[in-house]
């Protein structure tokens, strides 16, 4: 290994929907964060690893911050706290249009944290220049010792600047992971995570949310992918409508989603969905535990 070799964890949090994930995309440049316009579709701590030959960046996308409704969200919550824990560099994401006060308690705590600290506003093409600069003062009052960049994390605008700092605070450290890996997630995660992508932007209300996508068979064959993959709801109303008339809406759902597998592995997928209730999994902490919603 090279002397002088850089490599630290940079972990993006902050609310729902301010653009943590698709930050996270950007900088990584490979889609492993799901998108959609709903808020919670970030679940898990993901991770996207940067590797050059002189240093190694290892993100860490995490779900949005919000009072836990059930055991799962409790669990999303852990996931968003350890990541002020493990952080050499913290990304705190904010945007232009969200509230400051809204989450009070996980603030306090970043004002806390003895750590390179970016505050990165986000969207800022929906803003005028003095909308922005009042907000700059005022995020400079509430996290004084933070750097503030302004940003369009869809627009690639200033990503570079950001970058370029990230570069400079990484402390000196042989690489935490194999100089090829992308992520510390399986095959399968990636799978699991398009399904409900799909799902999230399909159906409304309170149904994708109680969805959890699970791979049961992952047979990589020569020139391609045979997947089949168990898609959970809570009560037998919510089957019905994944499932739709005639199974319409199951069969949209999985063509969307073998299409973005298909991208995502660069090979022909054969996909089968089924749909099975388990009632109020988002509760239950063996299931949890089992979906990987447990810290360790």
């Amino acid at each position: 290994m090279q002397q002088n070799h850089r490599s630290g964890f940079v972990n993006i949090v902050g609310n729902p929907n301010v653009g943590k994930s698709t930050l996270m995309n950007r900088l990584v440049g490979e889609k492993l964060s799901i998108i959609t316009p709903k808020s919670q579709t970030t679940r898990h701590r993901i991770i996207g690893i940067v590797n050059r030959p002189e240093y190694q960046v290892v993100y860490s996308d995490t779900p949005g911050v919000l009072q836990p409704n059930y055991k799962l969200q409790e669990q999303m919550l852990n996931f968003s706290l350890s990541a002020l824990d493990d952080a050499d560099v913290l990304l705190y994401v904010t945007d232009v249009v969200e509230k400051i006060d809204k989450n009070d308690e996980f603030l306090s705590r970043v004002q806390r944290l003895n750590l390179p600290v970016l505050l990165l506003i986000n969207k800022i093409d929906q803003t005028s220049q003095a909308g922005l600069e009042q907000l700059v003062d005022t995020w400079r009052e509430l996290l004084p010792k933070a750097e503030i960049y302004p940003i369009s994390a869809l627009n690639n605008f200033s990503i570079d600047r950001v970058e370029k700092r990230i570069l400079e605070l990484l402390p000196e450290s042989p690489p935490y992971f194999e100089k090829d890996a992308l992520t510390d997630k399986p095959a399968r995660f990636f799978v699991n995570e398009i399904i409900r992508e799909k799902a999230l932007m399909l159906y409304q209300k309170e149904v994708p949310y109680a969805i959890e996508a699970i791979v049961e068979e992952f047979k990589e064959e020569a020139d391609i992918i045979r997947i089949r993959a168990t898609i959970l709801v809570e009560r037998e109303t919510q089957k019905g409508i994944v499932i739709g008339h005639k199974g319409e809406s199951l069969k949209r759902l999985g063509t969307l989603a073998r299409k973005d597998i298909e991208l995502f592995f660069e090979k022909k997928v054969f996909l089968q969905l089924y749909v099975k209730v388990e009632k109020d999994w988002r509760n239950r902490d063996n299931l949890l535990k089992n979906f990987g919603y447990k810290l360790e």
